[in-house]
């Protein structure tokens, strides 16, 4: 149906029809909306994620104990949470995005980025964070931007198209992480293809729109910190190999072990289906036990850690195991909750593993080559990782090195895991063939 053919309507989109006078320019407008809307709830979000983290750090760094207690009991408090009033904010919001985008007109594929759903989803996250759960926030922002953007578009009654979940999911990404550039990449490798001008220009306008609100509020940060130099040309030739296919086999090793855990044809699927509580339960225990043995190292996002190790600093090399045990349990819990910072986490602490076999001074820049090694075998994202930890760094330097290690990363990510986890796991939230 074309915009002059709707019936008369009210409020926002009948103003916006006189005015504007067309489906594009209401496109247009919906579009700069829900990116600065997007923008400033992934600001709100990001505020929220790490008041709840420092609170959690506080509590357990006076009393480590309480690791034992308030994890396992958040654990099984926020799967029942989920379970009785928000099935759909489960797991990451990237393959609900993603699930959503294939089928924009389907009732099931609204309820997975409704706006109930989103906050549901950020709320969830927020109180798994200040359980000393290993998650982050930046797939939730995903869903929680393609909720947003599909609200306003409804609002001015745009017809919803696969567009507008993928340019509020990138727009998302971009926000989180203050990476425009990444946010499209995104858009194409993850979230689906831009297979058409229109939809390009729809991606990139919101992505740019939501980066810009974020920097302006909030100032141009880089979310790693700024790491400069770059790496000798011997240096390369070691570390781009070892990272790519060593990392990328651990990351393609994480994402079997989800999928056989949480993937619609896993092996231990249907049994952790038929149990929710009591998966959520032992899984939080496990986190409960690896956050106590390393005194909170591994609970939330592991952006302190990371960005530590980025910058030269010595860490113990129990870091990256420890983190990808916590994050494998807490993803196989099903609570609410995204991967995506703790498999950066995960690679520096792999990248922290190869630093002896260099010298001091490169220490930082071979975390960040392990961390495109390993984060691609994850995601299987090769452009997304490179373009991410070059934003998020403000190192322009190591860019070849990193290209190197995210392309080898993402073959031997595809030797130990076939499918890429993000698209596997949105079969899972597939929507039923609705009768006519």
């Amino acid at each position: 149906m074309q915009w002059n053919q709707l019936p008369a309507a009210t409020g926002v989109a009948a103003l916006s029809r006189r005015l504007l006078g067309g489906a594009d320019w209401a496109r247009r407008v919906a579009t700069l909306l829900g990116a600065i809307a997007v923008g400033l709830a992934a600001i709100a979000f990001a505020w929220g994620a790490d008041r709840a983290d420092a609170a959690f750090r506080t509590l357990t760094q006076t009393t480590p104990w309480l690791h034992l207690v308030l994890t396992p009991l958040a654990f099984l408090a926020i799967a029942w949470a989920t379970r009785r009033f928000s099935p759909e904010a489960r797991g990451s919001g990237i393959p609900q995005v993603i699930a959503a985008s294939k089928t924009p007109r389907a009732r099931a594929s609204r309820r997975m980025v409704s706006l109930k759903t989103a906050l549901s989803k950020g709320v969830l996250t927020v109180g798994a964070l200040a359980g000393g759960a290993s998650v982050g926030r930046e797939g939730p922002t995903v869903q929680l931007g393609a909720a947003i953007m599909l609200r306003i578009h409804r609002l001015f009654r745009v017809p919803v198209g696969a567009g507008i979940y993928i340019a509020g999911g990138a727009a998302g990404v971009a926000a989180a992480f203050n990476t425009p550039l990444a946010g499209i990449a995104f858009a194409i490798e993850e979230l689906a293809v831009a297979y058409e001008q229109r939809l390009a220009v729809l991606v990139m306008g919101a992505v740019m729109i939501a980066g810009l609100t974020s920097q302006g509020l909030i100032g141009n940060y880089v979310y790693f910190g700024r790491i400069t130099g770059g790496l000798p040309l011997q240096s390369v030739l070691v570390a781009a190999p070892l990272a790519g296919i060593v990392g990328g086999a651990l990351g393609g090793l994480f994402s079997r072990a989800m999928l056989a855990l949480r993937g619609p044809d896993g092996r231990w699927t249907g049994l952790l289906a038929r149990h929710p509580l009591a998966t959520a339960l032992i899984c939080g225990i496990v986190v409960a036990v690896v956050g106590f043995a390393t005194t909170g190292t591994t609970s939330g996002t592991g952006y302190e850690p990371t960005r530590a190790l980025l910058e030269g600093e010595s860490g113990e090399f129990w870091f990256g195991p420890a983190k990808f045990v916590a994050t494998l349990a807490t993803s196989a819990s099903g609570i609410p909750g995204g991967i995506f910072a703790p498999s950066l986490a995960v690679g520096a602490g792999f990248g922290q593993a190869l630093t002896p076999l260099f010298p001091g001074q490169y220490a930082g820049l071979i975390v960040l080559v392990g961390m495109g090694g390993y984060f691609t075998g994850v995601v299987r994202a090769p452009l997304t990782a490179v373009i991410i930890l070059s934003e998020a760094t403000g190192n322009s330097s190591a860019i070849l090195p990193l290209f190197a290690a995210c392309l080898l990363g993402d073959w031997a990510g595809a030797l130990v895991c076939r499918e890429r986890l993000y698209h596997a796991l949105a079969r899972g939230f597939a929507p039923a063939p609705e009768r006519a």
